[in-house]
């Protein structure tokens, strides 16, 4: 049997995924080029690793095995590039962060500088919903997580980067610029986050205290999702300011003023109470210890 790194990692990234096309646009391959690599792995087995059924791809017990293996080796052939690199004296390892989905408005800023530095380390950074990232913070999969409001049920350390402010935001439609009683505000619809969502809790923490009801609720499931809602007419949102730049400047939306507002929270990065740091996310904190002020002047004001 003759297994190349490259079929490994098309298989690896396939069974990450669920999906050729997914994962051939991961790996910034042509479909063709990931379907070829992916049979002829599989050739190299008797029993079927995976089952195509439409544009899913499922894998098999066997091929979840394969899989469990596939990862151990993908990971010592890094452990042997990164080594290599540190035996030169150079900085190298692989710096592992889950941010949720506002965040990535944030988190590229304080990393920049850091990876043009150090050339041998690699970023891996999954921005998604909260509640994926505190799974996998909890489960030590990443270094560092990115959250504005902070876990309840986990022990962690953290460094406040700066303020995070959310808005009440209509688009140019709204004729009024200010909404002055729960009157007012219950004649549009209120566009929310999905459940477990900071900005959602954020929301509805607002909503209950001011004993607001009577409005239709609408549920979309990103951050992106509610802004192009708002900027259709669909309805108004509290949202943070730091993804709307664009939008604010070319008129597409605009602040709508209420007593009560903005709502302040803060970008913290945590990672686990006693956690042992690797040389990269150690030096990473160190990295932001000394950086931190300077980037949220240039980048933050």
């Amino acid at each position: 049997m003759n297994y190349t790194l490259n079929q490994m990692q098309v298989f690896q990234k396939v069974v990450q995924l669920r999906s050729i096309t997914k994962a051939s646009e991961s790996l910034y391959l042509t479909q063709p080029a990931v379907s070829i690599q992916l049979k002829n792995f599989q050739m190299q087995f008797e029993m079927p690793l995976f089952e195509v059924i439409g544009r899913q791809v499922y894998i098999t017990d066997f091929g979840h095995e394969i899989a469990a293996a596939v990862d151990e080796i993908l990971f010592h052939v890094s452990e042997i590039h990164f080594r290599s690199k540190m035996f030169q004296g150079e900085l190298a390892g692989k710096l592992k962060i889950a941010s949720v989905s506002t965040g990535k408005y944030v988190m590229p800023y304080f990393l920049t500088d850091f990876i043009k530095i150090h050339n041998g380390v690699e970023l891996s950074m999954d921005v998604t919903n909260r509640e994926n990232v505190l799974s996998r913070l909890e489960k030590n999969e990443v270094d560092f997580a990115l959250v504005s409001v902070l876990p309840r049920k986990l022990k962690v350390e953290r460094m406040e980067l700066f303020s995070n402010e959310l808005y009440l935001i209509g688009n140019r439609g709204v004729e009024q610029n200010e909404i002055k009683s729960k009157n007012e505000l219950q004649k549009y619809s209120l566009i929310y986050r999905e459940p477990g969502s900071a900005t959602r809790l954020s929301m509805e923490d607002f909503v209950e205290r001011k004993n607001i009801d009577g409005f239709k609720k609408i549920e979309l499931t990103s951050n992106e999702a509610v802004k192009q809602a708002v900027i259709a007419g669909l309805g108004i949102s509290i949202m943070p300011k730091i993804g709307l730049r664009n939008e604010l400047k070319s008129g597409d939306l605009k602040i709508l003023k209420m007593r009560g507002l903005p709502l302040v929270t803060h970008w913290n990065l945590i990672w686990l109470k006693g956690k042992r740091h690797t040389a990269v996310s150690n030096s990473f904190l160190e990295h932001l210890e000394n950086e931190k002020t300077s980037i949220i002047a240039e980048h933050f004001k």
